[in-house]
């Protein structure tokens, strides 16, 4: 499994040819996953406080000639990447995968920090579905934030979580440096604590560099179904590489204690009154 540090902006073409050579060096050293950052192809906003309609990242479809490049060069390597698509009328933030056979999964990103919902649309749910490397589930980064979108991939039989970020430092009070910043602290904390509650895999990708407003933050990385980290990149461009027998590992974590079969839904029921409880 990898996750991909990397700068990409709004130029496409660009885009493809800069991921060619790197697509065909994963193959080429024996990489089954690599996940991409969110908005690889086309880019990511800008501006979160006032997201401009004229420089909004270009839209493609799909079933477009942009992914069936991808699909050309990906052989029977599963990649994630994240697109702006274009669906109609409408723009959505979306993570796909795909490999050789074609687009196996897509995930249409449901939660919108701050004026986000100026530039994409919201999705409606999230879908877990079968791989070549198993069954996966796809976040787009502020979708990491909310514990039931990962739990709910997590009870619908995912084994790994692809979160694809455009995870930018904190707009409003930045640090100095940026492994001190608190949206550092958040991006890497969610990360561990969605493998940790869920015990699955997390291969988690972001943008670096600068785009308008926004720092990207980097730190791509795959952590364990314990929350350990097995590999992990720096705030620069960098692929963040691990091996694991991902079934057996989960069977590992979940041999003594299980948390998704010791859930107790009853108890967690909207509006339930939690009274004290005496001996």
């Amino acid at each position: 499994m990898a996750a991909l540090a990397g700068h990409f902006g709004n130029d496409i073409e660009r885009a493809l040819q800069k991921l060619g050579p790197l697509i065909e060096r994963c193959r080429h050293d024996g990489i089954d996953l690599l996940v991409l950052p969110n908005a690889c192809l086309g880019g990511y906003i800008s501006d979160f406080r006032a997201p401009d309609e004229a420089d909004l990242p270009p839209a493609i479809a799909l079933d477009g000639p942009e992914l069936d490049r991808l699909r050309g060069l990906a052989g029977d390597l599963t990649i994630c990447l994240g697109v702006t698509e274009a669906a109609g009328d409408h723009r959505y933030n979306t993570a796909v995968c795909l490999s050789g056979d074609g687009v196996l999964g897509a995930h249409r990103k449901v939660h919108q920090p701050m004026n986000e919902g100026r530039a994409y649309d919201a999705g409606a749910g999230f879908l877990a579905f079968d791989s070549p490397v198993g069954r996966i589930g796809l976040l787009t980064d502020y979708d990491k934030t909310f514990p039931e979108a990962a739990r709910s991939l997590a009870l619908q039989g995912a084994h790994v979580l692809a979160i694809l970020n455009a995870w930018p430092a904190n707009t409003t009070d930045r640090s100095d440096r940026i492994l001190h910043d608190r949206q550092s602290h958040l991006y890497n904390l969610y990360d561990a604590a969605r493998a940790a509650e869920n015990q699955v895999f997390v291969v988690s990708s972001n943008q670096t560099g600068i785009q308008g407003g926004l720092r990207f933050l980097g730190q791509g990385k795959v952590i364990g179904p314990g929350g350990q980290d097995l590999a992990r990149t720096g705030v620069k461009g960098g692929l963040a590489v691990a091996d694991a027998d991902i079934e057996r590992e989960i069977a590992r974590a979940r041999r003594t204690l299980n948390h998704l079969v010791e859930r107790r839904p009853e108890a967690y029921a909207a509006g339930r009154l939690c009274e004290p409880q005496h001996p």
